[in-house]
C-alpha cells in the first residue's frame, strides 16, 4: 500500500483526528494506560489490514474502539492472567452494542473522565501536566518537555512512574462530584494552557502553529466551562470564587490568542511579529466572544487566566501597535506579577515596558532576569534581549543574543527569521 492509497489517507486522517477519542475510551474499557495504548495501535493495525479489503465502516471511531478491545482482550487471554476479566467479557459482550462505546457523548465523557484521572491529586502536579498532554492530546516527549523547560528523559520518566501510580493507587477513570470540582480544576487549567501554547506557537516543526491542538485547547476549555456547577452554587467556597472565573478567563484568553493566527505567518508560512501583522486578517468574533468572557471573568479577586486575557483584549482591540495602550498593559502585568511571579511573566512585561519606555528600559529588565540565571535556555528571552539591542544599534550584542536564541530553536519559521536579522546585522 502506497502514502497514495485513499484507504491510507483515510487511516491517517481518522487517526489523526480521532485517535485520542479512540485511546480515551479504550482506557475506560481496559482500565490500564499501557494496555490500551498497545490496543490502538492494535486496532490501526487491523484497519490498514481490513479496510482496503472490507471498505472504511460507517462508524471508524467504534470499530476502532471495537478492534482494539478485543485485540487487547485476546493478548489477556494468551497470557493468562486475566481470567476474571475474560469471564466477565465473555458473559456481557452479547448485550453489548459495540456503536455505544464511541458514540458522540460517552466519548466527550471519556476525555473528560481521562483529563481529571491524569490530573489526580494524588500524583505531582507536573506528572498531571505531562501525563494528560501525552495521554489526552497526543504531544510528544520532546513537545512536552520543550513547554516543561525540561529534558525529555526526565519527562519520559515522569510520564511512566504517572501511569505507575494511577494503576497502584487505583485511581478511579472519573469525572469528580460537582462538589469537588472547584478543588480539582487548577491542574487542568494548567494542562488546557500548555496544550494551548504549544499549538498556538509550535516548539518544534516546519509551520508557526499547531491548529489541530490550539483548537483542541479551545474545545476543552469550552467543555468544562459547561461543566461547572453555576457561579452562584459555588459562591460560598473561596475555591469556587477564583475558579469558575478562572475558567472563562482562559477561554477568553485562548479565543483572543488564537484570534491572530492567520496573521501569524506569511503565506509561505514565514513568521510575523505582532506590530507587523496585517490585523485585517484577525478573527473578529473570535475576539468579541473573548472580550465578552473577559467582561465575565474580571474582579477583584481575578486570577492570572484572567488577567492575561485583559492583556490580550488591550492588544485585540488596538488599530495597531503604536495605538496600543502599553501602559494598561504594564500595570496589569504588576498585577499579574503579584499573583504568577514568574520569570516568564516578567519576561513579558519588561517587553511591554520596552513598548512604554523604550528599548533601553526594557534590555534591563531583560537583562536582570538572565543575570539572575533565570530563563538562560529559554528561545525567547534571548530573542527579545536581542531585538531590544538591535534597536539600540547595539550590533554585536543584538548578534550574540541572536545566535543563542537560534541554537535553541527548534522552529524552522523562527530559525528562518533569526537567521534573517543576523545576516541583515552583517550586511549593515
Amino acid at each position: 500500500m502506497t502514502a497514495a492509497d485513499p484507504i491510507h489517507e483515510t487511516v491517517n486522517a481518522v487517526y489523526s483526528s480521532d485517535s485520542r477519542r479512540v485511546l480515551a475510551t479504550l482506557i475506560r474499557l481496559l482500565g490500564d494506560f499501557d494496555a490500551a495504548e498497545e490496543a490502538l495501535h492494535d486496532a490501526f493495525r487491523a484497519a490498514l489490514e481490513q479496510w482496503p479489503r472490507d471498505g472504511v465502516p460507517k462508524n471508524p471511531r467504534a470499530w476502532l474502539v471495537s478492534a482494539g478491545r478485543f485485540k487487547a482482550i485476546d493478548a489477556m487471554r494468551r497470557q493468562q492472567r486475566f481470567d476474571a476479566l475474560d469471564e466477565e467479557h465473555d458473559t456481557a459482550d452479547p448485550t453489548v452494542n459495540p456503536d455505544t462505546w464511541a458514540d458522540d457523548e460517552s466519548v466527550e465523557d471519556d476525555r473528560l473522565r481521562l483529563i481529571f484521572t491524569c490530573c489526580h491529586p494524588a500524583l505531582a502536579p507536573d506528572a498531571q501536566i505531562a501525563l494528560t498532554l501525552r495521554e489526552v492530546c497526543g504531544l510528544t516527549t520532546e513537545e512536552i518537555a520543550q513547554a516543561f523547560l525540561t529534558p525529555a528523559p526526565t519527562l519520559a520518566q515522569r510520564i511512566v512512574r504517572a501511569k505507575a501510580k494511577i494503576r497502584h493507587a487505583k485511581i478511579p477513570y472519573e469525572v469528580p462530584a460537582r462538589a469537588d470540582l472547584p478543588g480539582r480544576l487548577d491542574a487542568v487549567l494548567r494542562v488546557i494552557y500548555l496544550v494551548f501554547n504549544e499549538g498556538y506557537a509550535a516548539s518544534s516543526g516546519a509551520t508557526v502553529t499547531r491548529h489541530d491542538l490550539s483548537a483542541e485547547a479551545i474545545r476543552l476549555g469550552r467543555l468544562l466551562v459547561e461543566l461547572l456547577p453555576p457561579f452562584d452554587e459555588l459562591r460560598a467556597s473561596r475555591a469556587g470564587r477564583r475558579t469558575e472565573p478562572e475558567a472563562i478567563g482562559l477561554l477568553a484568553l485562548m479565543l483572543l490568542h488564537d484570534s491572530r493566527r492567520a496573521a501569524r505567518s506569511s503565506a509561505s508560512g514565514e513568521l510575523i511579529l505582532l506590530e507587523d501583522q496585517d490585523r485585517s486578517l484577525w478573527d473578529r468574533a473570535q475576539i468579541e466572544e473573548g472580550v465578552r468572557l473577559v467582561e465575565r471573568a474580571l474582579s477583584p479577586a481575578s486570577g492570572a487566566y484572567a488577567i492575561q486575557a485583559a492583556i490580550a483584549a488591550l492588544h485585540a482591540e488596538a488599530a495597531n501597535s503604536a495605538g496600543t495602550d502599553w501602559a494598561e498593559i504594564v500595570g496589569l502585568y504588576d498585577v499579574l506579577a503579584r499573583i504568577d511571579p514568574s520569570p516568564v511573566i516578567a519576561l513579558n512585561r519588561a517587553v511591554a515596558v520596552a513598548m512604554r519606555d523604550g528599548p533601553a528600559a526594557g534590555l534591563v529588565l531583560v537583562d536582570e532576569i538572565l543575570d539572575r540565571g533565570e530563563l538562560m535556555d529559554y528561545r525567547l528571552a534571548h530573542a527579545a534581549r536581542a531585538e531590544l539591542c538591535r534597536r539600540l544599534g547595539k550590533t554585536a550584542d543584538a548578534r550574540a543574543s541572536y545566535q543563542r536564541a537560534l541554537e535553541l530553536t527548534r522552529q524552522e519559521p523562527e530559525r528562518r527569521f533569526i537567521e534573517a536579522r543576523l545576516a541583515a546585522l552583517k550586511a549593515g
